[in-house]
C-alpha cells in the first residue's frame, strides 16, 4: 500500500508541482540556462569566440609556465583570481552526475551541450595538472597577494605559483576527489566521445592509485580551503564512481573492506560521505545487496535533515532554509537539495520510503523540501528577493567578484591600493552582470545585505553550481516525465564563498573493513573550512582540528 501510495502521489506531485511554479512566477529552464553562464564567467585560459558573458576575455594563459607545465584553463572558484583545485574538483564531480542522472532532463531543456562544454573545461585542466607521472598540480595563484588586489583576471598583476603534489608532498583528498571528477565525466562522454572518455577513466585510475599508494591529508589551500574531515570520504567517494564507470571488482572490494562511511549532515566540497552513499544506495536497488550498510547511511542522512524527522539535527532559519555556516551557506543548501532530488527520483523508481524512528517519509515529500530550498533562493523567502544574479524580484546588484565589480575599460595603471578604492569600496552597482550566480545568501534569521564588502552573504562560489535542482513536471497526456532543470551552484565551482566551517558532531558509526562499528572519536569530528577574504584580512586563521 506505501509502494502505491508513493507511485500515485509522484504523480499528483509532478503535475501539481508545475502549477506551484507558475504561481511563484519562477522560470526554472531560465534559472538553468544562468546557472551555467556563471560557470562560463568563472572560466580561466582562452576562451572561445564570443562568450555569452561579453564582458570577460582571456586570462591567465602563462599559468604552469615556470614549472614547465601548461595550467591554463579551469575555473576561478569564486570572487577571486585563485584557481583552487579542490572545490574545481568536487564542482565537475557532482556536475558530471547531474550529467549522467538527468540527461533526458537537461537534453529537453536544450542545456546538455553546454553543461558537458562545461566538464569538459574542467576535465581538460585536470588532464594537464595530473600529465606528469606521481605530479599534480593543484592551485595556481598566491591567495595572499591575490587578495591584496581588486583586479579583473584579464588584467591581474600578482604572481601565479603553483601548488603541486607528489610522492614526498601527498594530498590524498585532492587526488581521490579529481579521480572521481574524471571517472564521473567518463561516463558523461561514454557514447558521446568514446576515446576522450577513455582518456578521462585513464587519468582517474592513475590518480586514484597516487591517492591510495601515497596517502596524507591536503592542507595546502588553507586557510581557504582546509579539509578538516579527512580522506577517507573521498577515497570512498572516488572509488564508488570508479566502480560504476568501470564495474570492476577491485573498486567494490575497496569500497566493501577497506574503505570507511559515516552518517553525516552534510554534503559539501569537504564532505562526501552522503554523496557516495546515495551512489550506492542506487547499486544495493539494482541487486548488489551487500551494500546495504550505504543505503542505510543514506535513509540517516535524510533524517539528519528533513523537518519532521525525530533525528533531524540541521538548523532552519524562520524562513525555513537549511543553514549550516554563517558564510556562503547557500553551497551547503544547493547540495543538499540536489542529493536530496536524486534520492527521491531513487526512492520513486523503486517504490520506497524512509523510516526515520517513528516517522515515514515518501518520495514526495522529500522532493517537495528540495524545491522549497531552491525555490527560497529564488525569491521565495522573508525578504521576498533572489539570490541569484540577473533572475527574479530585486536580484543582488553588488557581488563580491573582481571580474563583476571592476568595469572592462579600467585604467591599467591603478595600483593594488588604489584597485580597492575605485572598485572594491562603493556602493555602485556592478557594471558587469554576474548571471546566474548564486550568493552567499542570507544569515541565520533570514538577513541578507546586498554590499560587496559583505562577502559572506554576496560572493558566489561554483560549488553552489549546477547542484541541479529540480523541479518537476508530468504529462498526464503523455505519461511521461519532462523536468526543468537548475544544477544550481554546486558545481562547486560553486566558488565556495566565504566560509567558516564549525565543527560536525557526527553521532554515527563508522564501519571499517567490515569489522563492529565503532563510534568517532573527537579527533575525528568532521569539519572544513572556506575562509573569506575579509577575514583573513583581519588575521583570522583556522586550525585544523586534530
Amino acid at each position: 500500500m506505501a509502494e502505491y501510495s508513493c507511485s500515485l502521489m509522484v504523480l499528483l506531485t509532478l503535475f501539481s508541482s508545475f502549477l506551484v511554479c507558475i504561481n511563484a512566477n519562477f522560470d526554472y529552464k531560465d534559472a538553468l540556462k544562468k546557472s551555467i553562464i556563471f560557470l562560463e564567467a568563472q572560466r580561466s585560459g582562452k576562451l572561445p569566440p564570443h562568450p555569452r558573458p561579453p564582458w570577460r576575455g582571456d586570462s591567465a594563459l602563462n599559468d604552469g609556465k615556470a614549472a614547465g607545465v601548461d595550467l591554463a584553463g579551469g575555473y576561478y572558484d569564486a570572487g577571486d583570481n585563485v584557481k583552487y583545485g579542490f572545490p574545481m574538483a568536487f564542482t565537475v564531480t557532482t556536475l558530471a552526475w547531474a550529467a549522467y542522472f538527468y540527461q533526458p532532463e537537461l537534453t529537453a531543456a536544450g542545456e546538455i551541450h553546454n553543461v558537458r562544454n562545461a566538464i569538459r573545461w574542467g576535465t581538460d585542466y585536470f588532464l594537464k595538472a595530473s600529465s606528469l607521472r606521481n605530479r599534480f598540480f593543484v592551485q595556481v595563484g598566491d591567495p595572499v597577494t591575490d587578495h591584496k588586489c581588486w583586479m579583473r583576471p584579464e588584467k591581474m598583476k600578482s604572481a601565479r605559483p603553483v601548488l603541486e603534489l607528489n610522492e614526498k608532498k601527498p594530498g590524498t583528498e585532492i587526488a581521490a576527489e579529481t579521480a572521481a571528477a574524471l571517472a564521473a565525466s567518463a561516463i558523461v562522454f561514454r557514447g558521446v566521445d568514446q576515446p576522450y572518455s577513455q582518456k578521462l577513466l585513464n587519468g582517474a585510475k592513475k590518480l586514484f592509485q597516487f591517492a591510495q599508494e601515497h596517502r596524507g591529508t591536503f592542507d595546502g589551500e588553507c586557510p581557504f580551503y582546509c579539509s578538516f574531515s579527512g580522506y577517507r570520504d573521498e577515497l570512498l567517494w572516488g572509488a564508488t564512481w570508479l566502480y560504476i564507470a568501470t564495474k570492476r571488482p577491485i573498486y567494490l572490494k575497496f569500497i566493501q573492506e577497506e574503505s570507511t562511511t559515516a552518517v553525516v549532515t552534510e554534503f559539501s566540497w569537504d564532505l562526501k560521505f552522503a554523496g557516495a552513499q546515495i551512489l550506492l544506495s542506487q547499486l544495493y536497488w539494482e541487486g548488489q545487496k551487500d551494500l546495504q550498510t550505504f543505503k542505510q547511511q543514506a535513509d540517516g542522512f535524510v533524517c539528519n535533515i528533513l523537518p519532521g524527522s525525530p533525528y533531524r539535527q540541521v538548523f532552519m532559519t524562520p524562513g525555513g532554509l537549511i543553514h549550516l555556516r554563517d558564510g556562503a551557506n547557500s553551497q551547503y543548501v544547493t547540495s543538499t537539495a540536489f542529493l536530496f532530488s536524486v534520492y527521491s527520483d531513487l526512492l520513486a523508481r523503486h517504490k520506497m520510503e524512509v523510516t526515520c524512528g517513528d516517522k515515514r517519509f515518501t518520495c514526495v515529500q522529500i522532493m517537495d523540501f528540495a524545491k522549497k530550498q531552491m525555490d527560497y533562493l529564488l525569491g521565495n523567502n522573508p525578504v521576498k528577493r533572489s539570490m541569484m544574479v540577473g533572475f527574479g524580484k530585486d536580484p543582488p546588484l553588488h557581488a563580491h567578484h573582481r571580474g563583476a565589480s571592476v568595469p572592462v575599460d579600467a585604467k591599467d595603471d591603478v595600483n593594488c591600493g588604489m584597485s580597492f578604492v575605485y572598485w572594491y569600496n562603493t556602493d555602485k552597482p556592478n557594471p558587469n552582470e554576474l548571471t546566474g550566480a548564486i550568493l552567499g545568501g542570507p544569515d541565520r534569521a533570514d538577513r541578507f545585505v546586498d554590499a560587496r564588502v559583505n562577502s559572506s552573504m554576496t560572493e558566489p562560489c561554483t560549488v553552489s553550481k549546477i547542484d541541479i535542482v529540480l523541479v518537476t513536471q508530468k504529462s498526464p497526456q503523455e505519461g511521461s516525465y519532462n523536468h526543468l532543470i537548475f544544477h544550481l551552484v554546486e558545481i562547486g565551482l560553486v566558488g565556495l564563498g566565504n566560509t567558516i566551517k564549525k565543527k560536525v558532531n557526527i553521532p554515527a558509526m563508522v564501519k571499517i573493513r567490515k569489522k563492529r562499528p565503532v563510534p568517532l572519536q573527537p579527533s575525528q569530528k568532521l569539519q572544513s573550512s572556506r575562509v573569506s577574504e575579509e577575514q583573513v584580512h583581519r588575521g583570522f586563521r583556522v586550525a585544523a582540528a586534530g
